[in-house]
């Protein structure tokens, strides 16, 4: 090791608590650059809260770079290290603290997966509802850095209404614990929300407090078809009124989405390909919920709302149909695997979405694109074709963010901002808005040394 301040983190860490050379270089850059090393000059495991704190004042004593990495599933590149950076990961620092399950809480150490607090909520009889395809590598503390969404946000809402205390490592080593299991604290500045969200630049999650919720008694699953966008958020409207707020997903499927992914070799498709629109929507209702479910449905197609629908039977048969929304990584076989994120305005999706599709596809003749997302909760995903040239792959950014600010918009629903939409948070905040981060990130890390580089396009000096 030639570094001496390597030396002196190995020092404080302990056996395994260093990673570098081979090791450190099969480990991804990120998601999206799974084919590339991680840059890092290191990677630091610490054990416990304490030994986070004593890397971050070391690093920031010597004016080092610290770039927190969680389970490196994000899709913008918040966690790319550059040559000379410290990674940190807290891979070993896991587990269920405490559950109570009459507060229906739990005290978990932020390098514990998602699947890992499903599985204890489940085991006591309770429900954590984020959920995420990548649960099994998802953290906890990466989803409190990027504010998760997925699929249950129209119920549940994103990962910061779940958290009810944390505890974090600012950039000076300063331990900042907020743990108290409370759903009502007012008591000043709720400290923990500058944490959440903010992709690693405030500070190291390193524990907290979570809020379960009662186990669903069961689902009522439905494929729909309908003439459109607006028909679906009728089609909402009238299943939340009926089953009083218990709508948990709405996901929307444009339908060139819809056919690439019931193409030949994929997945059946439940209703013909040939519809304008689909939706799938599931409402959590006991046994007994269930015929009013049916009548809901057969009343909208006797007003022609919905044209056609399926619904599950079983359990297997419900998977099926998550199954056509989910699995977004066949769209790649088809071409399209370079993913999008937005927010548009509920009332304003059908006309953005033909706008902005027609845009791409007078780029380039392979300028393909799908459409879809938690449309319930005004999240719009693309996934279009990845062009050969640069500067046609810059057109298609711009056709899909450009319309977003006169929509009041967002270019970013659920997935951050980190350094591939750095560029565009302009689109979305203003220029006091951007000022107003600017100042916090100054106040908590005044050297600049926490994932520098992530958010904001420029040093924030």
């Amino acid at each position: 090791m030639t570094d001496p301040f390597l030396d002196r983190l190995a020092d404080l860490l302990g056996l395994g608590g260093l990673v570098v050379g081979d090791e450190l270089a099969s480990r991804p850059a990120s998601w999206t650059r799974a084919a590339e090393p991680c840059a890092a000059a290191a990677l630091v495991r610490p054990r416990s809260t304490e030994e986070v704190s004593a890397v971050l004042a070391a690093c920031h004593a010597a004016g080092r770079v610290v770039v927190p990495r969680g389970g490196a599933t994000g899709l913008v590149d918040g966690i790319l290290c550059a040559p000379g950076d410290i990674a940190l990961s807290l891979e070993r620092m896991t587990g269920i603290e405490a559950l109570d399950p009459l507060a229906m809480t739990m005290v978990v150490r932020a390098g514990t997966t998602l699947e890992a607090v499903q599985a204890a909520a489940e085991a006591a009889d309770l429900f954590f509802p984020l959920d995420l395809g990548a649960r099994g590598s998802a953290t906890v503390g990466g989803t409190i850095s990027t504010n998760a969404g997925g699929l249950r946000v129209l119920r549940y809402g994103m990962m910061r209404e779940m958290v009810l205390g944390l505890e974090a490592v600012l950039a000076d080593g300063t331990v900042v614990s907020s743990m108290r299991p409370l759903i009502k604290n007012n008591t000043g500045l709720d400290l923990k929300q500058l944490f959440v969200g903010t992709e690693g630049t405030l500070g190291v999650v390193t524990r907290a407090v979570l809020r379960l919720r009662p186990a669903p008694a069961g689902y009522a699953t439905a494929l729909v078809a309908c003439a459109d966008v607006d028909a679906a958020a009728a089609i909402l409207s009238r299943a939340q009124r009926a089953f009083q707020g218990r709508v948990s997903s709405f996901e929307g499927m444009w339908p060139d989405f819809y056919r690439a992914m019931t193409a030949p070799g994929r997945f059946a498709p439940p209703l013909h390909r040939e519809h304008p629109y689909y939706a799938l929507i599931e409402v959590e209702c006991v046994p007994e919920e269930e015929p009013r479910f049916l009548s809901l449905l057969e009343t909208l197609m006797t007003e022609e709302i919905v044209r056609d629908a399926v619904i599950s039977a079983s359990e297997e048969q419900r998977r099926a149909l998550w199954r056509i929304r989910d699995r977004v990584e066949l769209l790649g076989e088809a071409g399209l695997a370079r993913p999008f994120d937005v927010s548009v305005p509920l009332s304003a999706m059908a006309g953005y979405v033909a706008e902005a599709s027609a845009r791409i596809a007078a780029i380039h003749p392979d300028a393909g694109s799908v459409a879809y997302g938690h449309v319930g909760d005004n999240n719009i995903h693309w996934n279009t074709a990845r062009l050969p040239d640069p500067a046609l792959e810059a057109q298609v950014e711009a056709a899909i963010y450009e319309p977003l600010a006169a929509l009041q918009g967002s270019v970013s629903a659920e997935h951050g901002i980190g350094l591939e939409k750095r560029g565009k948070l302009g689109l979305s905040r203003s220029a006091a808005e951007i000022a107003t981060m600017r100042a916090v990130k100054r106040a908590l890390d005044p050297k600049g040394i926490l994932n520098p580089g992530k958010i904001f396009s420029d040093p924030v000096d």
